[in-house]
């Protein structure tokens, strides 16, 4: 029964990310997002951690210390900000890197799908910035994916989908620069 459940919620956010993509005109993405989620590797570890109400990672996080199926997951999926991570060969320590605005978007759209599905009727567009502002994930991230993240998630939660989502397919997948960077 728990591995039909999961199988439900990562369909039912990986179409939710495909509207959210195919809206912004990422068609490729929205239909190969999270195909890895389907993988053994990652579905039968979500599955015995599956809870409905959030991330299956987390539980097996907290019951072995790590998540396997979320290290497999983040190396496989570029919309994840550690799958942009590298060895600098001048400070020899691994480092963020620049991620193309492409998979900055799908992130948002992951973002705000995973608050749509693990929050259900609670969900309001200002979610995806509320998790992303209690999370110390900021600070691992490259600083302008940082501010370009934080950008889109505060005019998702001021200004709502319809002028973000123009926003997105306007300004930032055409590679306009972001309001901070005209000269």
């Amino acid at each position: 029964m728990k591995a039909w459940q999961h199988f439900k919620t990562i369909t039912h956010h990986k179409r939710l990310v495909m509207e959210g993509c195919f809206r912004v005109g990422l068609y490729w993405q929205g239909l190969t997002h999270d195909l890895s989620k389907y993988s053994p590797t990652e579905f039968w570890v979500g599955a015995k951690y599956y809870q409905g109400d959030r991330s299956p990672n987390s539980a097996e996080r907290n019951d072995k210390g790590y998540s396997t199926a979320w290290m497999h997951h983040k190396g496989r999926n570029k919309h994840h900000y550690e799958y942009w991570t590298d060895l600098n060969v001048q400070t020899g320590q691994y480092e963020s890197v620049p991620m193309p605005r492409k998979y900055l978007v799908e992130m948002v759209m992951d973002r705000r799908a995973a608050c749509m599905t693990y929050q259900g009727k609670n969900y309001t567009d200002a979610s995806p910035w509320e998790y992303f502002d209690r999370s110390r994930e900021r600070n691992l991230m490259h600083p302008e994916l940082e501010k370009q993240l934080a950008f889109l998630l505060e005019m998702l939660r001021d200004q709502g989908e319809q002028v973000t989502f123009r926003y997105i397919k306007d300004s930032v997948l055409p590679g306009k620069p972001f309001p901070w960077e005209k000269a």
